[in-house]
C-alpha cells in the first residue's frame, strides 16, 4: 500500500493568505497543515509517500520537507500539478508512483482526530475495488455526500443544495490500480475539473466501493472558517491520535 498525498492549487479561498505560499503550508496550530495528512499515512503504516504539489510555492514543500527525515521516513516522493484540473487530475499524476499498488489518497488540507488504520488493513483484504470514509456533518451542503441504503453506498452527489443524508465523504480514500483507468475516461465539470466524486461513483456502479464511518473528530482547512476550526480542534484535543 502506497500513499498520495494531493497539495496542489491555487488555495484561492484563503486569498491573501495564500499570495506568498501554498495553502498546506499554513500553519495549524503549532504544525505546518501538510504535517497532519503525512502523520495519517504514517500512523496507518504507509511509509512510501507521493506528494503532488503546485502552484508557484512549489518547492518549499521540498525545504520544510526534504526527505522525511523529521517523520523517520527514508525518503518522500514529489510530483508537480500545472494549474488547477481538480482531484482526479492530480491523483492521476500519480500512476507511475503507484505501479499497480493500491492506495491510499488523502487531500492535504484533511485533519482527524484519531488514525485509519482499521479502514486501510480491511481494504487490503477487500482484494479489489476502492473504500471511502465517511463522517456525519451539521454542513452537508459543502461537502460531497453519501448516499446510503441498509450497509451500502448508492450513489455521491457534490456539494448538494438538498443533501440525501448528513454523511460527507471525507478527503481520504482507498483505491486499487483500476482507479487510473477511471480517471482517463472522465471529462471536465461545469468547473473545468477533473472531479473525484466521479472516480467514486465509477466504482459504486461497478459495486466495488465500500465504506467505513470515522471515528473522532475531521475537519478541512480550506476556508477561513475551517482554518480556524482545525487551529481550535488541534489546540484543544490534539490530532492524528495512534
Amino acid at each position: 500500500m502506497k500513499g498520495v498525498i494531493l497539495a496542489g492549487g491555487l488555495g484561492t479561498r484563503l486569498y491573501p493568505l495564500t499570495k506568498v505560499t501554498n495553502k498546506h503550508l499554513l500553519p495549524v496550530y503549532d504544525k505546518p497543515m501538510i504535517y497532519y495528512p503525512i502523520q495519517i499515512l504514517i500512523n496507518a503504516g504507509i511509509d512510501d509517500i507521493l506528494i503532488v504539489t503546485g502552484g508557484n510555492n512549489a518547492g518549499d514543500f521540498l525545504r520544510l520537507l526534504g526527505n522525511g527525515k523529521e517523520f523517520g521516513l527514508r525518503h518522500i516522493n514529489y510530483t508537480y500539478q500545472q494549474g488547477e484540473g481538480g482531484i482526479a487530475e492530480a491523483l492521476g499524476l500519480a500512476e507511475f508512483f503507484a505501479a499497480g499498488d493500491g492506495i491510499c489518497v488523502v487531500l492535504g488540507d484533511n485533519i482527524i482526530e484519531k488514525n485509519i488504520r482499521k479502514a486501510v488493513e480491511d481494504f487490503k483484504k477487500q482484494k479489489e475495488g476502492a473504500k471511502i470514509l465517511l463522517k456525519e456533518v451539521p454542513d452537508p451542503h459543502r461537502f460531497g455526500v453519501a448516499e446510503l441504503k441498509g450497509d451500502r453506498i448508492v450513489g455521491i452527489e457534490e456539494k448538494p443544495k438538498h443533501p440525501k443524508s448528513n454523511y460527507a465523504v471525507i478527503g481520504i480514500y482507498l483505491y486499487d490500480a483500476t482507479v487510473f483507468d477511471f480517471i482517463k475516461t472522465l471529462t471536465p465539470s461545469e468547473r473545468g475539473e477533473l472531479e473525484i466524486t466521479d472516480v467514486n461513483n465509477r466504482y459504486i456502479e461497478k459495486g466495488l466501493m465500500t465504506y467505513d464511518i470515522l471515528e473522532g473528530w475531521w475537519t478541512d482547512a480550506g476556508t477561513f472558517d475551517s482554518l480556524l476550526r482545525a487551529n481550535q480542534l488541534v489546540a484543544q484535543t490534539g490530532a492524528n491520535k495512534i
